[in-house]
């Protein structure tokens, strides 16, 4: 049996009062069979009004948490409150008053904290973000018994504009409004705000000072930051402090065709091809057309990403976390030495291309790890344009779309295309420009699945042409 503080703390993780959950044990929170790339899991809890950029701060940082490889997974009250309350009438149901409404909400934090607790005990997740909680629903509750971390992620805003920009951006275009007209969804979620306000428990840095916790100030004028317990925390905080929302837009490119591309040879120092040099010529006329204020310009250490930049006419900075990926042994063969003189290599890439590492050389899961110093820089900066090349590009890609470890190693990244990212509410809009000079195509479809460790022969026919 659990103590009373202990179920205390579990039964007020995700509800705005006290709700019952029975039957769940502290020790299903570690599980012992399961590599833990935290110390213990970790439950980030949201707080603030409505409004504050709580969603958005929680899509992003799972979105990292989940890139650098700490499954991590939001539980959003809203999404369960939809599910249980399938049409929306107006604020009314947020009234502290309403006890219908809040037997409700009640049921909706019940059912999280399961979820949850799930997550944790039998998906083996490490990371679980409260995406919507109005109020500190830890006021006095201690929380060192528990055997997962808690750290507190409060969203402090009383800038008007700020937060008129976010309900017209992102509030009135939400499921609960769909079909409604702007300004009766707007005045609707001012008095919303004005529900919670009356409930609303903010964290009190003297009462709560034993707690872990980081205060956002107008989203990112200023921070408080207390007592960061563990690696993960610190992780999270110095994300945190380098996210902004300023409109911007990110530029991904390859570096143009190199003479290895065109022989068809993995990795190398080679300058560009002739048809390199066009495109990089291209590239540049096409960022002078965007009119970019204050471009910042990134390249890696190779000949290939230097020798495009020098065309675009703007001062660059080289990275040489942006290098390709190693290839180890590989490092410009073709795709037909590799097969015949390390046959078995070339086939269990297939199995787990994220994971695999070339002998003496690098992984997908390696590269992502290198590149976390640029995604801390390109969060800190406005307009980038980032020259690089296709495993590069394609782990900056899966952090800016929030795609997945086993998707990233088959984005398509086609030399000669410039991406455009631009930062919206949730995500990014992507554009696909093609500047239209010919290359040599260098993307591989992903192969179908065949165990080598069963029939090795047969997983070798699987091979294509492109490594």
């Amino acid at each position: 049996m659990k103590s009373h503080a202990e179920q205390e703390v579990l039964t007020t993780l995700f509800t705005y009062q006290a709700c019952t959950v029975d039957s769940y044990g502290l020790s299903c929170f570690s599980p012992a069979s399961v590599p833990q790339l935290t110390n213990s899991p970790t439950l980030i809890v949201m707080v603030g009004l409505p409004a504050r950029g709580k969603t958005y701060i929680s899509k992003k940082l799972s979105r990292y948490l989940n890139w650098i490889g700490v499954p991590t997974k939001v539980f959003n009250l809203g999404q369960y409150r939809r599910e249980a309350v399938q049409s929306y009438k107006n604020f009314e149901f947020f009234r502290p008053d309403n006890e219908e409404a809040m037997q409700i909400r009640r049921a909706c934090a019940t059912n999280a904290l399961e979820d949850v607790v799930i997550y944790f005990s039998k998906e083996h997740g490490q990371v679980a973000v409260n995406g919507e909680t109005g109020q500190n629903p830890f006021g006095i509750m201690n929380t060192t018994e528990l055997s997962l971390q808690v750290f507190f992620v409060e969203s402090i805003c009383d800038d008007p504009d700020i937060i008129a920009q976010n309900i017209t951006e992102v509030k009135v275009s939400s499921p609960d409004y769909v079909n409604c007209d702007k300004d009766e969804a707007q005045a609707d979620f001012l008095k919303r705000i004005e529900c919670y306000k009356q409930t609303y428990v903010p964290l009190d840095d003297e009462k709560d000072r034993h707690l872990s916790y980081i205060k956002i100030f107008n989203v990112g004028s200023r921070y408080l930051v207390n007592r960061v317990q563990d690696h993960i925390q610190s992780r999270i905080v110095y994300y945190l402090m380098n996210i902004h929302v300023t409109p911007r837009s990110i530029f991904l490119s390859r570096h143009g065709e190199s003479e290895l591309n065109l022989l068809g040879r993995i990795g190398g120092d080679s300058g560009l091809s002739p048809r390199g040099h066009k495109y990089a010529t291209a590239l540049g006329g096409f960022i002078k057309g965007q009119h970019i204020k204050d471009l910042k310009v990134w390249t890696s250490h190779m000949k290939r990403t230097i020798q495009t930049a020098e065309h675009l006419g703007i001062p660059y900075e080289q990275w040489k976390a942006l290098n390709e990926i190693d290839a180890g042994v590989c490092e410009e063969l073709t795709y037909e030495d590799i097969q015949e003189n390390h046959p078995e290599e070339f086939a269990l890439r297939d199995q787990d291309k994220y994971r695999y590492r070339y002998p003496k050389g690098e992984s997908y899961e390696d590269l992502v790890h290198r590149l976390e110093p640029v995604i801390m820089e390109l969060e800190r900066q406005e307009n980038v344009l980032v020259v690089c090349h296709q495993a590069v590009m394609r782990c900056l890609l899966a952090y800016l779309l929030d795609k997945t470890a086993d998707e990233l190693p088959y984005l398509k990244c086609p030399l000669h295309t410039v991406l455009k990212l631009t930062p919206v509410a949730y995500g990014c809009r992507v554009e696909h420009i093609c500047l239209n000079i010919e290359a040599v195509n260098t993307h591989r479809e992903r192969p179908g699945n065949v165990d080598i460790t069963r029939n090795p022969e047969e997983a070798l026919k699987t091979i294509p042409d492109h490594f």
